[in-house]
């Protein structure tokens, strides 16, 4: 192999891998953008069935923003839930006067956030299916984990 040949190779070596780190850091950005739950699609696994749900996810260069919207409805009383999560990646957000602690990091194509409360840990990983739809699994100590779909509104 000549000289030439081998700069040429070490080149297009690191073309590909220019472009491929590049995929790669934009998978996640197809999550960006508002989602409305499919509560019939959804796997709650024994707990509250959520009627109505969105998912906002806004990933702007590093800076990381889910806002979640819940509404539970049942025979005697409905309960709206909502919180939100914006911060650099991997930097926790905090309130010390509640012990509320939230960080969201994207690891390849999958955005978890992890949110700590009242010394509980609440595991949430938000990815893209392969028909479009965004799925949501939540995981809780001492319950079974959630399946959530999501279609984007």
């Amino acid at each position: 192999m000549t000289i030439q040949s081998c700069k040429n190779l070490l080149r297009f070596a690191a073309v590909a891998a220019l472009f491929a780190g590049c995929a790669l850091a934009n998978n996640h950005h197809s999550l960006n953008g508002t989602w409305q739950l499919i509560p019939a699609r959804s796997e709650f696994n024994g707990e509250p069935a959520i009627q109505t749900g969105t998912v906002t996810v806004n990933d702007r260069e590093g800076n990381i923003y889910v806002q979640r919207n819940f509404n539970f409805d049942e025979s005697n009383r409905s309960i709206s839930t909502s919180f939100s999560t914006d911060a650099r990646q991997k930097t926790s957000i905090k309130d010390t006067e509640t012990g509320f602690k939230s960080k969201a990091k994207c690891v390849g194509d999958v955005l978890t956030v992890t949110t700590e409360q009242d010394g509980r840990t609440l595991m949430e990983r938000y990815s893209l299916g392969v028909d479009g739809s965004m799925m949501l699994q939540v995981d809780r100590p001492g319950h079974q984990p959630e399946t959530l779909y999501f279609h984007r509104q």
